[in-house]
């Protein structure tokens, strides 16, 4: 676990490893099955997994990065293929959302199992039957991870939890517990998926009332709180920006006050809560047909 940590020549020569990535894999499936999700082994491998999958999009042999864009470039000969992970262009970004994997491996081995499905269904099933908060915690440090970056990896990941394994209502539950960096981190991994366009009205069907309820009620003092209260506007931010219904769920919920509340900090203009609650606000004005329910 903590040789899992040690950055990306670390992570590459643990992935490289054989058997080492199945070995985990193995021992997490057999606790599920025992139905003993909260044993400090299943811990352990759970958080070496979440380290594994740190920047996994981006450090990728090219071999599967060729792989993952081979059916992309079947699509069309016209468009334009990026060559690499991590491109930041808008356009590719779109087309890639609706770009799908390559079919699964029904047998996946070592890097592979990283981003499979049996995975991401095991980390779903340690957040709702695991009490251990930092088992939670990689539980959802490692779909966070897998749905970051910008390329086909991240999307197909995002539609896989929130369309194929239904998992947020797993995930909304973390909303409501009290360990903070717990909360933090199912609020980043919302806040990934909620990128995802195709999913956004999913997304605020399922838990933006929870996102709303779990808003402080004025700018939070301490940095995870503040954090957890950015993270939270900007998920509120891609769920309204492009759907005046779900702007309007928003205010439906009493979210504005408090998005008001957060956005006025004397005590510090630079807060990332405030800041980000600002950004939201100036979104939600774009909805011209709210107007008149904003000043009511």
């Amino acid at each position: 676990r903590n040789m899992s940590s040690a950055g990306p020549e670390g992570r590459k020569k643990m992935r490289e490893c054989e058997g080492l990535i199945d070995s985990l894999v193995y021992y997490i499936q057999g606790a599920i099955a025992d139905h003993e999700p909260n044993d400090k082994a299943t811990e352990n491998c759970v958080c070496i997994l979440h380290n594994l999958s740190y920047q996994l999009e981006m450090e990728l042999p090219e071999s599967y990065a060729q792989s993952i864009y081979m059916q992309r470039r079947n699509i069309s000969n016209n468009d334009k293929t990026p060559g690499c992970f991590g491109t930041r262009s808008r356009k590719v970004k779109e087309k890639q959302q609706d770009t799908p994997l390559p079919e699964e491996k029904s047998n996946p081995k070592g890097v592979e199992s990283l981003w499979h499905s049996t995975l991401i269904r095991i980390y779903l099933s340690l957040i709702a039957k695991s009490t251990r908060n930092y088992t939670q915690e990689a539980s959802l440090g490692a779909l966070q991870n897998l749905t970051a970056g910008t390329g086909p990896m991240p999307f197909a990941v995002a539609r896989t939890v929130v369309q194929k394994a239904n998992g947020l209502p797993s995930i909304r539950a973390m909303l409501h517990v009290s360990h903070p960096a717990v909360k933090k981190t199912a609020v980043s991994l919302l806040r990934n998926l909620s990128r995802n366009t195709s999913l956004q009205n999913d997304i605020a069907r399922e838990v933006l009332p929870d996102l709303v309820s779990v808003l402080p009620e004025r700018v939070p003092g301490c940095d995870v709180a503040s954090e957890t209260a950015a993270s939270v506007c900007y998920t509120l931010f891609n769920l309204t920006q492009s759907s005046s219904h779900n702007a309007r769920l928003l205010l439906s919920t009493h979210g504005l006050p408090k998005v008001i509340a957060i956005s006025i900090n004397d005590s510090n203009m630079f807060s990332k809560a405030s800041r980000a609650a600002s950004v939201l606000l100036y979104s939600l004005w774009s909805h011209t047909d709210l107007h008149s329910a904003y000043k009511k």
